[in-house]
């Protein structure tokens, strides 16, 4: 079984924002160059796409709504749905927060007929909606992965498709080459130069003649999914290779020591994702991209992993400040890798970011670095919990509303109210 929920990101902030119910929502970087990660269902009816310029989404759809992603809000929502999916089977490998695939060779049932798994996969869903709070999820089920993965596409959203064993090839003949994964448009171009199309004119070429156009291991690859075979088992444990954190501005970055304090929260933000996760890494590593596109990056290695905040962000300065960064730096990033599920905390003798010495504490110092965006989880001491519906010349707009309450008022506010605090949830059972 393949189950991939439906426009992830944004159904999250319909659900978390009443006001958006129903309406065009885009998430992704707001800015001018900003690139869309997920568009809901009323946003894709005007043309908006994954990996689609912000610019082009504006002019696409004007009247959405622009949201930065809120990863807690994900991360939290796909935990929930990994747990639905871990009670159906053991075997169940997460391929990003919104899709996994499940064995069920390895579930409770017992018969593989169509109305079996049909019905598991009802149960499936139906859960779904209710620990995520009304999400949907398109699910697809076949006899390997790759054909699952082709029938969770067919009737998006919110649809079920199973493929019965023997009618695969029925299925994939008449579809386009660029169904099959590994074909992009590269691929399909080299394909549609040698008269192949669709996987009907796949399944009818060699292995001699695609191993001669793609190469020993695409051609091999092709050659075999062209015939619906696929053996790759389900793999649950997908190792984690590195944990980062990176942002692109809108006007290139000119200050160094506002540099050093963007670098030094992605830093704090890398150490709450190692800590949710029980890791810790070895190499810190710092990327940035130049105001002419040059990208740049810095690694470090230390003895012992770390999952600090405070030794995260120290070496990750400690990088920028070996480069010239003349002309101004429109991305900044920071990641960590050479994972490990331990840590030696006083490898510096440092505490954890909660501590006093925290040199993230001091960024308050930094006025430019308390940016309110599109979307953000904000509380106000008075007026209570609230996002961010935009923010510019020393005001801040909020929509006062939360996913337990009906379409909230929205308040325009100086952007440095004192009262008015970015939201986070409490988290437990770590650090």
């Amino acid at each position: 079984m393949h189950l991939d929920l439906d426009a992830f990101f944004a159904s999250v902030e319909q659900r978390d924002k009443p006001s958006l119910r129903g309406k065009p929502v885009v998430v992704g970087g707001v800015g001018g160059r900003g690139v869309v990660s997920t568009a809901s269902y009323e946003a894709r009816r005007y043309g908006v796409r994954s990996a689609m310029s912000t610019r082009e989404a504006r002019a696409r759809c004007p009247h959405a709504a622009f949201l930065n992603p809120r990863f807690h809000a994900y991360r939290e929502t796909s935990q929930r749905v990994m747990e639905v999916l871990r009670d159906v089977s053991p075997l169940v490998e997460p391929l990003s927060l919104d899709e996994a695939f499940v064995d069920l060779a390895a579930s409770g049932l017992t018969s593989y007929d169509d109305a079996a798994v049909r019905g598991l996969a009802e149960e499936v869903r139906a859960r779904v909606v209710d620990v995520t709070g009304g999400l949907t999820a398109s699910v697809g089920i076949g006899t390997s992965k790759f054909i699952a993965k082709v029938a969770s596409d067919l009737d998006k959203p919110d649809g079920l498709v199973v493929v019965g064993a023997g009618t695969e090839l029925d299925l994939l003949r008449p579809m386009h080459v660029t169904v099959i994964p590994g074909v992009g448009p590269a691929t399909a171009e080299r394909l549609r130069r040698a008269g192949i199309t669709t996987v009907a004119d796949l399944e009818n070429v060699s292995e001699d003649e695609l191993l001669r156009i793609l190469g020993r291991a695409h051609g091999h690859g092709l050659f075999l999914l062209a015939r619906a075979q696929d053996d790759r088992p389900v793999e649950p444990e997908r190792e984690t290779k590195s944990v980062s954190v990176e942002g692109t501005y809108d006007t290139d970055l000119t200050d160094r020591r506002l540099m050093e304090g963007l670098v030094s929260r992605q830093a704090t933000h890398v150490s709450e994702r190692l800590r949710t996760n029980g890791l810790s890494g070895r190499t810190v590593t710092l990327k940035v991209r130049l105001h002419d596109f040059t990208t740049l990056s810095r690694s470090t290695t230390l003895n012992a992993p770390t999952d600090s905040g405070p030794t995260i962000a120290r070496l990750a300065r400690g990088l920028l400040g070996e480069l010239d960064l003349t002309g101004g730096v429109r991305l900044l990033g920071v990641g960590v890798s050479g994972l490990a599920d331990w840590i030696q905390d006083d490898l510096f003798g440092e505490q954890h970011p909660a501590e006093d010495d925290d040199p993230v504490e001091e960024l308050p110092d930094l006025p430019d670095l308390r940016i309110w965006v599109p979307g953000m989880d904000v509380v106000h001491e008075e007026l209570g919990r609230g996002w961010v519906w935009g923010a510019g010349r020393g005001i801040v707009t909020v929509r006062f509303e939360t996913s337990e309450t009906k379409p909230g008022p929205v308040r325009s506010l100086p952007a440095d109210d004192p009262a008015l605090a970015p939201w986070r949830p409490v988290t437990t059972g770590g650090p």
